[in-house]
């Protein structure tokens, strides 16, 4: 295997990061961060309870005032800065992103950490931005504007697929905004979460703006999510856990912004190019080893290209090179860890009563035997209520389905509860233009399957979640509008007081 990035030295002060300083969680219990490409434990450290929570926000709350007051160039400036500092440790984020996660470093170099480092540029712009609403005189002599202000403490809850980057989509937009943040990482993979805050700190945005608690859901997070003094709650994760983040927000009327699971379709027309849906279907299905909400997780093919891609597909998937994350060739890292392995299995094996395991559907041996790994999977012959076409694996496993009318194709898309991402594949552009109207997701590719970009929303449909992440439209979930309106005469108006009270 090769080199690893050490953190012992880094983190030996804790996980914690609460008005700009490490400190140990307060729990009383200790979690190991382990390597899944290896088993090996790569740092152990005292978990948040609820009493670091209470630290955390009261420190946000504390430097809210000052943060919110400050003027759009100034956020703007601090933003800049903090790009530059990103860009500057770049390495040593993708190097402990591949750590904790096992993602290949290829994955992290050039597309975790450059992604990271564009949305806060893009931030540091769109700060200055940030517009209310001129307005006439809607009503007679008054005359009307809207101020868009920011909330307060924002509660954020990041998952394990893309620590990185999820922190960054859940902070820059809020903080740009003028609110101020407790983030609460997956306790599995806080590393660049805290280098993030830390980065922050660096860069000059004030102790308190930005506050890592990293400990597990049921305490830390729920803690969080009912705190009294906590305005909103962002979470990206699973559905389920999703559905039990509201229930508590409800409680203290919080708003809320999820985006949730995906179960993202990838239809394939019998005119479309053959060779670049197969290729498209394969990178789609396997990023991230499939622990990527918007992965394409099922293939529908229109059947005069239905035997031709499922051949395709099982030959490419059988030249993927599965290795040492930190190796540049290797293209599969290990998934998460062994209890998402042992999940993904699970859905697999019990596949195979009703379906056909093409290619894959087992772990490897060898050197590999100790990680987390996986083979790349692809399955056919599965109805369409069955659970691996229904439910979220999150894995390295690709479900093919044929249709024959463009009718089919669109419904079987749509039959599922989520909606976050999808694609459509053909040279027609107006059997394209359908499919991107008709397909209910938050986000429908042509021709492709998962690139992003800052400017553009994401978010999803139905049990997918709600609100934007990225581009401008994600200032509509970290801020709050408030009408203010003006009577322009200098003279005391009675004639509507009098519609009221009457004379007197």
């Amino acid at each position: 295997m090769g080199n690893r990035f050490q953190v012992q030295d880094r983190f030996k002060d804790g996980a914690q990061y609460v008005a700009g300083e490490l400190r140990p969680g307060t729990s009383g219990r200790n979690h190991a961060i382990v390597d899944p490409a290896t088993g090996e434990q790569v740092l152990a450290y005292d978990l948040a309870g609820s009493d670091d929570v209470d630290a955390a926000v009261a420190a946000a709350r504390a430097a809210f005032p000052g943060w919110a007051g400050a003027t759009p160039g100034e956020r703007s400036d601090a933003l800049h800065r903090f790009a530059s500092v990103l860009a500057e440790q770049a390495e040593d984020f993708a190097q402990a992103e591949s750590l904790q996660c096992g993602k290949p470093i290829k994955l992290s170099r050039e597309f975790d950490v450059p992604g990271t480092v564009d949305n806060t540029a893009f931030f540091a712009g769109a700060a200055r931005h940030l517009q209310g609403q001129s307005a006439g005189e809607y009503s007679g002599d008054h005359t009307s504007y809207v101020r868009r202000e920011p909330i307060g403490v924002v509660g954020s809850i990041a998952p394990w697929n893309y620590p990185l980057q999820m922190a960054a989509w859940k902070v820059l937009p809020a903080i740009a905004a003028g609110n101020t943040i407790v983030l609460k990482p997956a306790e599995i993979t806080p590393l660049t979460s805290l280098m993030f805050a830390q980065a922050a700190t660096e860069a000059g945005i004030p102790d308190g703006v930005l506050n890592v608690v990293t400990g597990t859901g049921r305490e830390a997070g729920e803690h969080l999510v009912g705190h009294p003094d906590v305005a909103m709650t962002s979470f990206t994760g699973s559905t389920p856990v999703g559905k039990r983040v509201a229930e508590v927000a409800t409680a203290t009327v919080k708003r809320l912004h999820l985006e949730l699971g995906g179960k993202a379709p990838f239809v394939v027309f019998d005119d479309a190019d053959l060779d670049a849906a197969v290729h498209g279907a394969v990178a789609g299905a396997l990023i991230n080893s499939g622990q990527d909400c918007t992965a394409a997780t099922r293939a529908y093919v229109q059947r005069p290209l239905y035997d031709a891609f499922v051949s395709a597909v099982a030959d490419l998937m059988a030249t993927v090179r599965l290795g040492d994350p930190f190796d540049p060739s290797t293209d599969l890292g290990p998934l998460v860890s062994h209890a998402q392995r042992d999940r993904v299995a699970g859905f697999v094996d019990r596949a195979r009563s009703y379906a056909t395991v093409v290619t894959g559907g087992k772990a490897p041996g060898g050197d590999l035997a100790k990680g987390a790994y996986y083979l790349p999977t692809l399955i056919s012959g599965a109805a369409q209520d069955s659970e691996v076409v229904q439910s979220e694996i999150f894995g390295p496993v690709l479900v093919v389905r044929p249709f024959d009318s463009d009718d089919e194709g669109i419904a079987l898309a749509n039959d599922t509860p989520y909606g976050l991402a999808a694609s459509a594949w053909s040279r027609d552009v107006y059997r394209a233009g359908r499919a991107t109207r008709e397909i209910k997701a938050g986000c429908v590719w042509v021709n492709d399957h998962i690139p992003i970009i800052s400017e553009m929303p994401h978010g999803g449909y139905k049990a997918s979640g709600f609100g934007k992440d990225m581009s401008a439209y994600s200032f509509e979930e970290y801020t709050q509008v408030k009408h203010v309106m003006y009577d322009n005469t200098a003279v005391v108006r009675k004639d509507w007081h009098r519609t009221i009270f009457g004379d007197r």
